[in-house]
């Protein structure tokens, strides 16, 4: 995985304590306030992960994950709330999110979820594993990069 990381929320502390979280673990980390400074970021440089908070001033984080798709942004996503609300976590997720978290995140779930990107965009053939991890795995993967194959 691209170990750049984009952190968008409008609160500082968050994104400091997000920052220090993930640089403890090698992440080169990048900042946003906002939507708008978000999509000039990606404009510029690529990551291998954004981290989104849903309730910003102006531009929230669906709609940025909306405007990122509409793009061409493929930037694996997650959006991160203190409202947990199941049909803004649906549109999330069928935005392409990763997964849809509540705040406050302790840090240790953090870099656990960050650790796992990886494995979610590796594709792999589900039959080299028939494990009922590796079809959950294939699951998530399939979910992320919006894989939906009708049989």
């Amino acid at each position: 995985m691209n170990r750049r990381i984009l952190i968008v929320d409008d609160a500082t502390n968050v994104r400091l304590n997000y920052r220090i979280t993930l640089e403890t673990e090698g992440y080169e980390v990048f900042e946003a306030h906002s939507a708008e400074k978000a999509l000039e970021q990606f404009l510029a440089q690529s990551f291998g992960l954004a981290i989104l908070d849903m309730r910003m001033p102006g531009m929230d984080g669906l709609e940025l994950l909306a405007k990122m798709r509409d793009t061409g942004i493929t930037t694996p996503t997650l959006i991160v709330t203190a409202y947990s609300d199941v049909p803004h976590a649906v549109k999330a997720m069928k935005l392409g999110a990763i997964d849809f978290l509540q705040k406050p995140l302790i840090p240790e779930d953090l870099r656990n979820i960050v650790a796992d990107i990886p494995k979610r965009h590796v594709v792999e053939d589900p039959k080299s594993s028939d494990t009922f991890q590796a079809h959950i795995t294939a699951a998530k993967q399939a979910l992320n990069l919006r894989a939906f194959a009708m049989a």
